[in-house]
């Protein structure tokens, strides 16, 4: 039996939900129990779950392998149906046809076509979501340069290595430009470079407004780049909150100076212990080892040492965090240049067609003004098609074929009638 607060829950969770609040994914006593060929109760994968994801925030969710991570992520995805509870996905149920376009999603494993190259892959997850050819090729070139596959792109899939698979699944999980991204184990197999990659690419993505749900066991991974995490551990969530209140040691004070001697030390201690308190460790900082790794593979690349593999990517493509770009205007339109044409009440130059397959000449075209202007000053209508019988000129005369068949129609006569007589 619910209680009055469950009940609310489930009511706010359901198809009609709306995203004033923020909320873009939400669940509500979410239960998933597998059942064998018998349909007993097997294993309880998700166990009462309550979640709520808001707009623009990067949500991590934490557990050891087995804790319901995957098969909450398939419930929200749709993919999955709930034994009980109710989830709501952009204000919508997740088998709203209409939301899939609005969400990216990179399985746990890379579920790959591994005899098609790297742009051909994009191309097919390009076509799902119809995207036009133009914005197909611009969105394909701009992916594979942020996930350093730009220089293997021709290579099968099925020669990449683990790591290259993922990076080629982040990559079309972006390609609809998607509101909201699901990642999971999003750094599984990657090195440390594709891993940092990652991460500053989710946060310049939560910073642009995405929503991001990130489900990994990989703990500094989740630590650096969300907001809000959840503990997962036997399918419920056994502590949530955000990183910093999480993490924080209330009963703990840092301080960050200069090298001390020894004798300032002393006199730190001194002082501290006039109002009972002693320095608990003394200790220089240590450099992260991401942090030394990257710097050493950086210098490796400034001096020009050559790799086989992925590189480290570019920039984030354009169209994922472009803002001025308007949501109904095409890739190719520069929405600035728009803009500054109607402030400057200038007719706006749209990009030049492409050329037709006869082609046209510049006296073409003065030849169609020419004649149109002609056709103005005699007062002709050019809607309206006028045929005319045509001049004695061009009427066609028979006697210049009948002398090339070599006989007239005179003689031809002449002949019929001396064979009666």
């Amino acid at each position: 039996m619910l209680g009055t607060a469950e009940v609310s829950k489930l009511a706010s969770a359901d198809g009609s939900a709306s995203a004033a609040d923020g909320a873009v994914i939400r669940c509500a006593g979410l239960t998933k129990v597998f059942r064998d060929f018998w349909m007993r109760n097997r294993v309880r994968a998700v166990d009462g779950l309550d979640l709520e994801v808001r707009r623009g925030e990067v949500y991590g969710l934490l557990g050891p392998n087995g804790s319901g991570k995957s098969t909450t992520i398939k419930m929200i995805l749709g993919l999955l149906h709930p034994t009980a509870g109710r989830v709501a996905l952009l204000g919508k149920r997740p088998h709203d046809v209409a939301t899939k376009r609005l969400v990216g999603y990179l399985p746990e494993e890379s579920y790959l076509y591994r005899f098609l190259n790297a742009r051909e892959t994009l191309d097919y997850y390009g076509r799902l979501f119809h995207l036009d050819p133009r914005s197909r090729a611009r969105r394909i070139d701009m992916l594979l340069e942020m996930v350093g596959l730009d220089a293997v792109q021709r290579r099968p899939v099925g020669e990449y290595s683990k790591g290259m698979q993922r990076r080629i699944g982040l990559a079309q999980a972006l390609i609809n430009d998607p509101q909201v991204l699901i990642l999971d184990e999003p750094t599984t197999g990657l090195d440390p470079i594709g891993t940092r990659q990652i991460k500053d690419l989710i946060v310049q993505l939560a910073q642009r407004g995405k929503t991001v749900l990130l489900c990994s066991h990989l703990l500094a991974d989740v630590e650096d780049v969300c907001d809000r995490i959840s503990i997962m551990f036997g399918g419920k969530i056994r502590l949530e909150g955000r990183v910093d209140d999480l993490l924080v040691q209330q009963d703990m004070t840092s301080l960050e100076v200069q090298k001390l001697d020894d004798q300032t030390i002393h006199q730190i201690e001194q002082l501290l212990a006039q109002s009972g308190r002693h320095i608990e460790r003394v200790d220089r900082p240590r450099q992260r080892l991401e942090s030394l790794f990257l710097e050493i593979v950086h210098r490796a690349q400034v001096e020009g040492a050559a790799t086989s593999g992925a590189t480290a990517g570019g920039p984030v493509a354009q169209f994922l965090i472009d803002e001025q770009r308007g949501a109904h205007l095409p890739d190719g339109v520069d929405a600035a240049k728009v803009i500054e044409q109607l402030v400057a009440d200038r007719p706006i130059q749209r990009p030049a067609a492409a050329p037709s397959r006869q082609g046209s000449t510049g006296q073409d075209d003065a030849m169609l003004e020419k004649l149109t202007r002609r056709a103005e000053d005699k007062g002709v209508d050019r809607n309206r098609v006028a045929v005319r019988e045509p001049t004695s000129a061009e009427k066609v005369d028979r006697s210049v074929i009948d002398r090339l068949t070599g006989d007239s129609c005179d003689a031809q006569a002449d002949r019929r009638s001396d064979r009666k007589e």
